[in-house]
């Protein structure tokens, strides 16, 4: 007569109220808190620098208008000098360098830059720019530059700083890893963001750790797509995953073109001669090849880049990455004069527009100075984000408990339908992107031994009693 009331009550607990929607996210929650928490912790400091000098890059273009303003701009004149008559001055100013690119003035009351190779003690990736007034062909000063945005010392160093801390190539892993796990984290705090969004959304009379709580996350959850976008962004030039991201281009096509510079003219090595020195005695000319490439509807800002050898024609390519964008780029028989070939940006692969345009978005240059306050204000809030991080983690402790750890275990919980193609995607997500893979492989062992031998002595201490860490 017992039993019956006796299986009915123990029954009930075995089919408890419908959990199964609810203990997917149960279980997943603490498994991407965990998550967030410790790659926080562990990676903050590499994205605090990054932030910070990318702050400082992204307030570098308009600071290296006002440094080097003696060298950028001139009074107007009446005229311009030809091309040719410009860079002839540079080379009398630096005779025992080699020409390798001429950017004409881009506009009324700035100056020629005619770029030169085999300087001695100019950085043999760098280039000395000297700078001629277009209108008196006056050389106004020399600089060293930097890239296809003629990146002056300045920004040259900020660019350096936040690309690799002046350690060349080892210190790239720096820059990688953060860009390789801010989206990570981003994601993260997001999700967690609206799983407690009513109790975030009040920040206002709040206070203590629950008002720290509640700023980082309305923060985070605004700037969390710029940090996506500046993650990916990021990742398109970095060493490991770069080299991914460019392989798969190319695998697909979608690689970024370039304009054939083979000379077919009968007076291309003739003209090769003078390339040069802008000598205009042998073949075509500087001024020449720059009307063709204006005939072709190359307007300013272009470069002018010599025949690299009697086999090689001028390239004439507009570089302005500013919106709209201007890279259409044509190449010029150094002794015919005549335009060989020409390409379109418009002719891009959809994928080599894409980064371009992301890679300018991330430089600050697509837009300008809207880009550029955009950044800056990024950089802030990500500077913000991990202040605000580090000090939840010490309000998380109580007394000596500073910084108590998010509770281990989360991942044994998940169900296997979710786990293991969260493990998949994870593993390709690794390969593609190195050093978001290692560092979470690692972190994971790491996690898996240390809740090991906790759970043993945990055993040990309460007698077999069986404790788990969770």
């Amino acid at each position: 007569m017992t039993t019956a009331p006796s299986t009915s009550t123990d029954e009930a607990p075995q089919t408890p109220a419908p959990t199964p929607a609810r203990s997917t996210w149960a279980a997943v929650r603490p498994l991407v808190l965990r998550l967030h928490f410790y790659a926080g912790v562990l990676v903050a400091p590499f994205l605090l620098v990054a932030a910070l000098t990318g702050l400082l890059y992204a307030a570098s273009f308009q600071a290296e208008k006002i440094v080097y303003d003696h060298e950028l701009t001139v009074p107007v004149g009446d005229r311009e000098l030809p091309v040719s008559e410009q860079v002839a001055a540079a080379r009398e100013a630096r005779p025992e360098g080699t020409v390798t690119a001429v950017r004409p003035a881009p506009e009324e009351g700035a100056t020629t830059r005619v770029l030169l190779a085999g300087i001695p003690g100019v950085d043999p990736d760098h280039t000395l720019a000297v700078f001629v007034d277009p209108y008196t062909a006056e050389v106004r000063g020399e600089l060293e530059q930097y890239g296809s945005s003629g990146a002056l010392p300045l920004r040259t160093w900020i660019d350096e700083f936040h690309r690799d801390l002046h350690l060349g190539e080892p210190g790239r892993l720096y820059s990688e890893l953060a860009a390789s796990w801010l989206w990570v984290i981003a994601l993260g705090g997001l999700i967690l963001w609206f799983s407690r969004r009513r109790a975030l959304r009040k920040v206002r009379g709040t206070k203590g750790r629950r008002r720290t709580l509640g700023l980082h996350g309305s923060v985070g959850v605004w700037a969390a797509t710029g940090f996506v976008f500046l993650s990916a962004t990021g990742l398109t030039w970095s060493t490991y995953a770069g080299a991914n991201i460019g392989e798969l281009r190319t695998s697909l096509g979608q690689e970024t073109p370039s304009v054939s510079a083979v000379a077919s003219g009968e007076h291309a090595e003739h003209g090769g001669a003078g390339a040069a020195t802008g000598d205009a005695e042998s073949g075509a000319g500087l001024d020449q090849v720059l009307a063709a490439a204006r005939a072709e509807g190359l307007d300013n800002p272009v470069e002018i880049v010599p025949p690299a050898d009697a086999d090689s024609a001028y390239v004439v390519r507009q570089i302005q990455r500013s919106w709209p964008e201007k890279q259409d780029s044509v190449a010029v028989d150094p002794g015919t004069g005549q335009v060989t070939d020409v390409l379109r940006f418009d002719d891009y692969p959809v994928l080599a527009k894409l980064t371009s345009w992301g890679i300018d978005l991330h430089t600050g240059t697509l837009f300008g100075l809207a880009n550029q306050i955009a950044l800056m204000l990024l950089a802030l809030a990500l500077i913000l984000l991990i202040l605000w991080g580090y000090r939840l983690w010490w309000q998380r402790g109580r007394g000596s408990a500073f910084g108590r750890p998010i509770p281990r275990g989360a991942w044994q919980h998940v169900p296997p339908y979710v786990l293991v193609p969260l493990l998949a995607l994870i593993a390709v997500l690794g390969y593609f992107v190195p050093l978001l893979g290692i560092p979470l492989a690692a972190f994971l062992a790491a996690d898996i031994v240390l809740g090991e031998v906790a759970h043993r002595r945990g055993r040990r201490t309460y007698g077999g009693g069986g404790t788990t860490v969770s």
